[in-house]
C-alpha cells in the first residue's frame, strides 16, 4: 500500500513539474528587441533564421559576426530583406 501511494505521489510532482516548464518557457525569444537594421556584410560569419515557434511566437533573424558576437536583424529593414533573399537565392543554386 505505502509503495503505490508513494508512486502516485511521485507521478503527481512530476507531472506538475512538467506543466510548470512549459509555462516558463512561453515567450522566451533570443532577440529582446526589434533587433539592429544593418551591420557590415564582410563581418558576418554565420545567418540563421529562426521559425516562431510555442517558445517564441516571432521570426528571428541572427547574424553571428565574426568576432563571434551574435546580433538580432530587424526582419522588417530593407538590409535584412535582401540579405534573405539572397540566402534563398544561394541555396537554390545548390
Amino acid at each position: 500500500m505505502k509503495t503505490a501511494t508513494v508512486f502516485v505521489f511521485l507521478a503527481c510532482l512530476l507531472a506538475t513539474e512538467v506543466q510548470g516548464q512549459n509555462k516558463f518557457h512561453k515567450g522566451r525569444c533570443f532577440c529582446a528587441d526589434k533587433g539592429v537594421d544593418v551591420v557590415l556584410l564582410k563581418n558576418i560569419e554565420k545567418f540563421e533564421i529562426i521559425p516562431p515557434s510555442p517558445s517564441c511566437g516571432k521570426q528571428e533573424i541572427i547574424v553571428t559576426l565574426k568576432s563571434a558576437e551574435r546580433k538580432c536583424m530587424n526582419p522588417e529593414s530593407k538590409f535584412t530583406q535582401n540579405l534573405i533573399k539572397r540566402a534563398l537565392e544561394k541555396m537554390a543554386h545548390q
